[in-house]
């Protein structure tokens, strides 16, 4: 079967249609699906070119498959040592920076996408990134302090595409987290290649915005009396308001036996699906979900997989605010996998 890049294909199993963007290997290829405008990999023993599928009296064309001359992807910048009065004496805070990738013609083609903290805090994260009104890519996670996390990449052709950035912070403390920040950016063209400056932490020139300066304002560093110092560490944090609580000593034959991963499309939960309206089945995913999620911890285990498949996204979205405000998940992540591809949510606890 040939594929090239432009290659209209069909997914064999689910009936999804989209047009390869690039190819990977001689296994695999990214494909832009045509209702989500999400960008996903895939193995092409599960493609199928539209051009061959059979119509009436038609006989199926056969091809060779050309591998395409591999480009390698770009290595993400390593962590460089920062001086421990940085962050305290020239903090920026929050920033946002978007590291271009130029050719040898000097041509930039895309942008290497960056969340920096150069705050002495650790916080939680939420990030959106829409193209034309429409999610292209959703990140939820920890950021710790002086440090930095890599959110994805951005074609240079979609500036043109209205890009608008939403984040969402929330502050680590030793009694939870803080007031959550948000702040949304509509990343306009002339502004943002004004925008360029030498990012922290990465040590390059990019194209720089500043989400949130620091999370107090009042944020300085005191000097404490040893008497203050010690009544201050002493005091106890306030436990979280939750039912659940981790237990060590579980049933050992009930843990062996604990599947660490949940299916939650609804042919899975119920016989009568058919017959239910979509907030009823939206409705039993999340109780079942809820109960697995208790189940997890009940047993000890340190990380779960939540499988909510593409579709548009409510099931994922739902299911990220229900993590987002759980005392006991440390982070959460919608990442390419090798088993589920995008359609799961790694949990830890």
């Amino acid at each position: 079967m040939l594929l090239t890049e432009g290659t209209k294909v069909r997914f064999k199993n689910t009936g999804d249609e989209g047009v390869i963007t690039f190819i990977i290997n001689a296994e695999m290829v990214n494909v832009l699906l045509d209702e989500d405008d999400m960008e996903i990999p895939a193995f092409i023993e599960n493609l199928e070119r539209i051009q061959d599928i059979p119509r009436p009296n038609q006989i199926p064309i056969k091809a060779k498959f050309v591998t395409p001359k591999k480009v390698p992807a770009p290595p993400t910048p390593p962590q460089t040592d920062i001086d421990s009065q940085y962050h305290i004496l020239k903090s920026l805070g929050i920033q946002l920076a978007f590291d271009p990738e130029t050719q040898l013609d000097g041509v930039t083609t895309n942008y290497q996408i960056y969340l920096l903290n150069d705050t002495r805090y650790d916080a939680l994260f939420s990030f959106k990134i829409e193209m034309q009104g429409t999610t292209a890519r959703t990140l939820n996670g920890k950021i710790n302090s002086v440090s930095y996390v890599h959110l994805g990449e951005m074609k240079f052709s979609q500036l043109n595409e209205s890009p608008k950035v939403d984040i969402e912070c929330w502050q680590i403390t030793t009694e939870g987290t803080g007031t959550k920040k948000s702040k949304s950016i509509k990343i306009k063209p002339k502004q943002f290649f004004k925008n360029i400056r030498t990012a922290p932490l990465l040590n390059k020139q990019v194209h720089w915005f500043q989400v949130f300066e620091n999370f107090d304002k009042t944020d300085k560093p005191v000097e404490d009396d040893l008497k203050t110092y010690t009544q201050r560490n002493a005091r106890k944090p306030k436990k979280p308001d939750s039912n659940y609580r981790r237990v060590t000593g579980a049933d050992p034959m009930e843990v062996a036996n604990f599947n660490n991963e949940i299916d939650l499309h609804i042919e899975n939960l119920t016989n009568n699906f058919r017959k239910l309206s979509n907030a009823e089945i939206l409705r039993i995913q999340l109780s079942h979900f809820d109960s697995f999620i208790e189940k997890a911890l009940r047993m000890g285990v340190g990380s779960v997989f939540v499988i909510h498949g593409l579709g548009k996204g409510k099931l994922k979205n739902e299911i990220a605010t229900k993590l987002i405000n759980h005392p006991h998940v440390k982070t959460f992540k919608n990442e390419y996998h090798p088993k589920y591809g995008f359609g799961a949510t790694e949990v830890i606890f």
